[in-house]
């Protein structure tokens, strides 16, 4: 039976309705019709979701292209468990996470290190587990290491946030205190989102997912709940100055944006920008380059149908595809790509690459580069189709090689480097 701490919660849906929405009609300044495309768009599947129309051109189906960069593809480690995350080290090594609660150094030569001591337990059921990780950005002299994780808790259970020192010998994490709780706790084992991104303001910035069920799903737009949130706090864990609702009755003062479903994507570029790839049900995975305040539509807005069929509903009523109040994704795929983990890539090894968007996908067992211009999506790439693996995460490292780990009891971590 599932379980929820109840707090009190301000809902935004009524903000939305504010701002011009009657009816749950769009916003006539939303509506556009889609430009007939002069390309082969890639995705050639039927949609889940017929009836629905992108808002505009070049939402969907973008023009698929080659960058016709060659590259080979090598196994730097296998025998991961479940991997979740990949962080390159100076050095060239490696950081992973591994779902069931290990986090191991692997070397460059492929030796898988024993596992790091020092961490909290995690709730590895389901979805939940030790999740994404990344460094500090003085992680040179400072040598701190933060974490997502499943924590247990009296109730259920909840993302959290860690941080640690690694240790000299690099064998154990030290000094570990846990900085971010998020709420309420809920009693499930799905959506915990859990990226970890540091931006160029010194930042943390933490993506949530809304938990799935029915019940949870309208406190994506509520501001008293963590859930369905992209989160803004400081390397310490405190709400980060210039926050939109700080000061606000009833919000939570981490809150950066809000209406997400389930994110597992997520990544700056080279302009300071923050791009999240995020979970949608059939027919709804989503490209948002998220802004402060705004608000992204889950459970209200949304593209594609139930996992079972049907409209998209919550609490909050029946989703339409449009609503004032709430923003559109750049992009969106129908059929979907299962989203997890990405990399704008800027570096020098392959410069047909330079500012493309990446992400790994798990159920279509491929990676996706996407070309950008000017905010909007220009081609879509599909690549590694013949491998026919789960793609959990992908990084850039230090010598412009991609890395990526691949999600399975016997994980590989990969390099996508240019052929030589």
């Amino acid at each position: 039976m599932r379980k929820t701490v109840v707090i009190a919660v301000v809902p935004l849906f009524a903000f939305a309705a504010a701002c011009g929405s009657e009816g749950g009609k769009p916003s006539r300044t939303l509506v556009q019709t889609a430009e007939a495309q002069t390309c082969t768009p890639l995705a050639t599947a039927a949609a889940n979701a017929s009836d629905q129309r992108p808002a505009s051109a070049g939402q969907t189906r973008a023009c698929g292209v080659r960058s016709n960069a060659a590259f080979d593809v090598a196994v730097v480690a296998r025998g991961l468990t479940r991997p979740w995350a990949v962080e390159p080290l100076p050095g060239g090594t490696f950081l992973v996470t591994e779902k069931p609660g290990r986090m191991r150094i692997v070397a460059a030569d492929g030796q898988v290190g024993a596992p790091l001591e020092g961490l909290p337990e995690v709730d590895p059921r389901g979805q939940g587990g030790l999740l994404d990780v990344a460094l500090s950005p003085r992680f040179a002299t400072d040598r701190t290491v933060f974490w997502s994780y499943t924590e247990p808790r009296q109730g259920g259970n909840g993302t959290s946030v860690a941080r640690g020192v690694l240790s000299a010998d690099r064998r154990r994490l030290e000094q570990v205190r846990v900085i971010l709780r998020t709420r309420p706790t809920y009693e499930n084992n799905m959506h915990y989102g859990s990226r970890l991104a540091f931006g160029p303001d010194g930042m943390l910035y933490v993506t949530m997912g809304e938990r799935s069920a029915r019940e949870t799903r309208p406190q994506a737009q509520e501001l008293g709940s963590h859930l369905g949130k992209i989160l803004r706090v400081t390397p310490n864990g405190a709400p980060a100055p210039g926050n939109p609702f700080i000061g606000r009755a009833g919000a939570l003062p981490e809150i950066w944006s809000t209406g997400h479903r389930n994110i597992q994507a997520a990544a700056f570029d080279a302009q300071g920008n923050l791009w999240e790839i995020e979970h949608g049900t059939r027919g709804g995975d989503e490209l948002n380059r998220v802004q402060k305040g705004k608000n992204y539509g889950w459970p209200i807005v949304a593209y594609g149908v139930e996992y079972r069929g049907g409209a998209i509903t919550s609490a909050l009523g029946t989703a339409t595809t449009q609503r004032a109040g709430t923003e559109q994704p750049v992009y969106y795929w129908d059929p979907v790509i299962a989203p997890s983990g990405a990399q704008v890539y800027t570096g020098s090894a392959f410069p047909a690459w330079r500012g493309s968007l990446f992400v790994g996908g798990l159920a279509s067992m491929r990676l996706v580069r996407l070309q950008l211009a000017n905010g909007r999506v220009t081609g879509e790439e599909h690549l590694l189709t013949d491998r026919k693996q789960r793609i959990r995460d992908v990084r850039q490292g230090p010598d412009g090689a991609l890395y990526l780990v691949t999600d399975g009891e016997n994980g590989e971590l990969l390099r996508i480097a240019p052929r030589r």
